[in-house]
């Protein structure tokens, strides 16, 4: 799919992996517009890169197609999704003084990792598949997962499970969406820079990049920008989780 002149959505895109796919987007010439809660850093960062901003929970539905309908108003029918809004939140199964995992704080992160990822791609998909197609397809889904999908780490129960159900999904969603011509792919990052990591000290940050076996360094979240091409402009990928990690494997903790 040529990127320019077609409409696409990322939600999460106010910062971190989310910015850098939106900001990639927008200088190859799609129209963007970005989802985030984060109303003022998403309106700054939509207005640096020439992009539609609407302030969105994506966990919640209403929300999800209100905005989904204002983005098709500005631009048409959106051809490209990027899910990656999330939240990271760390507690034990049993913590201290044998305080059992809270079951909103599960809740919550499921909510809005793994069912917020499945309503705004469905919403999407459901505005696309009525959309004429673009040569062999209509459009692509690209959901972001995490390697603590399969290497979760201690005090990783809630998040590992929410990125665990996002690359479960993709399969069967490809599937579902295959007949409108819609395709779905994730990307599984290992440490990235990201706003998060940025508040840590610069030793902290070369500690983390030590870990990884080849580049030993953080990821920047602009070769997650780069996958993020490669899948739109290769029609080919469709239903596959990619791990983008320098080949690291997460240790216990």
């Amino acid at each position: 799919m040529n990127i320019a002149s077609v409409p696409a959505i990322v939600t999460g895109g106010a910062s971190g992996l989310g910015a850098a796919a939106a900001a990639m987007l927008a200088a190859a010439g799609a129209h963007v517009t970005i989802f985030d809660r984060n109303a003022e850093a998403g309106a700054r960062h939509a207005a640096e890169i020439g992009a539609r901003f609407n302030a969105v929970d994506v966990a919640n539905e209403a929300e999800v197609a209100d905005a989904m309908d204002a983005a098709a108003a500005a631009f048409g029918s959106a051809r490209i999704l990027i899910n990656a809004a999330g939240i990271v939140h760390g507690e034990k199964t049993v913590g201290r003084e044998f305080l059992p995992h809270a079951q909103a704080n599960f809740t919550r992160v499921i909510t809005v990792n793994l069912i917020g990822s499945a309503t705004v791609a469905s919403q999407f998909a459901a505005r696309l598949a009525q959309a004429e197609p673009l040569g062999e397809e209509r459009g692509v889904i690209i959901n972001t997962a995490s390697v603590a999908a399969y290497d979760g780490q201690i005090g990783q129960i809630a998040y590992a499970a929410s990125k665990g159900g996002i690359v479960a999904m993709t399969l069967p969603m490809a599937r579902d969406l295959a007949q409108f011509g819609i395709r779905v792919c994730t990307i599984a990052p290992g440490i990235f820079w990201t706003p998060m990591l940025a508040g840590m000290k610069l030793e902290v940050q070369e500690a983390l990049g030590r870990q990884v076996p080849f580049p030993s360094r953080l990821g920047k979240p602009e070769e997650y920008a780069d996958l993020v091409r490669t899948i739109i402009g290769n029609a080919m990928l469709n239903g596959e989780t990619i791990r983008l990690d320098g080949a690291i494997r997460l240790a216990p903790r």
